[in-house]
């Protein structure tokens, strides 16, 4: 009898215990994959894996600032090719045969100078050198060997020379080939570039030198 006793004891426990089990089975698979609003534990570890691990792509955007190589070369490239402009401006005044050239000068300086500043602060916020005063284009790093329009140093030291309509000629056809460099600059980086503003920059400079060309051809009576 105490045997049998035993037996049913022992057969109660695990028939308590498999029950337990079930309940709380049922229980987890509520709150993994229950409809009560709440994440589950999957839930949870999918976000947790997106937050942590984010696409190789948007990694990259963030740590190039959204700029690339063709972003860096258009800035560093146009900076001297403008100042250089802006030079052959400051030689209007006192030289120039007529008010037309003399304009044109001042107009060019004048929406040239800001550009300067801008693509400057471009390349100190993504780390880069901004050209140094007086420093020659890097020609390698834009691919644009012989197409920029820089003026030689003879040129500009003919420039300098030069008064009246002598100065007039020259300086119309030597910013006409160096707007032409502009352009060519320009329109790289609107094929390559990847920071908005600097394509943005880029359009407007084919838009407003593209104009400036046209007048300053028909100065020259090639219009």
């Amino acid at each position: 009898m105490k045997i049998e006793r035993s037996l049913v004891r022992r057969t109660v426990a695990v028939a308590a215990a498999g029950a337990t089990a079930l309940v709380l089975a049922a229980c987890g698979g509520a709150d993994d994959g229950g409809s009560d609003g709440s994440a589950g534990h999957d839930g949870h570890s999918a976000a947790a894996s997106a937050t942590a691990s984010p696409t190789p792509s948007a990694s990259a955007s963030d740590a190039q600032g959204g700029h690339n190589a063709a972003d860096v070369a258009f800035a560093k490239g146009m900076i001297p090719h403008h100042r250089q402009a802006v030079e052959m401006a400051d030689l209007a005044p006192g030289r120039a045969g007529s008010p037309e050239v003399e304009k044109l000068a001042a107009e060019i300086k004048k929406a040239q100078d800001p550009e300067i500043r801008t693509l400057s602060g471009w390349l100190t916020a993504w780390g880069e050198e901004v050209p140094a005063e007086g420093a020659a284009m890097d020609h390698s790093s834009h691919g644009m060997e012989g197409m920029d329009g820089m003026m030689t140093d003879q040129e500009m030291r003919g420039l300098e020379d030069a008064s009246g309509e002598a100065f007039d000629t020259a300086f119309l056809e030597l910013m006409v080939k160096h707007h032409e460099g502009a352009l060519a600059m320009a329109e790289t980086e609107r094929a390559d570039g990847a920071f908005a503003p600097a394509r943005k920059m880029a359009a407007q400079i084919i838009t407003s030198q593209s104009a400036e060309i046209e007048r300053m051809n028909g100065l020259l009576g090639k219009g």
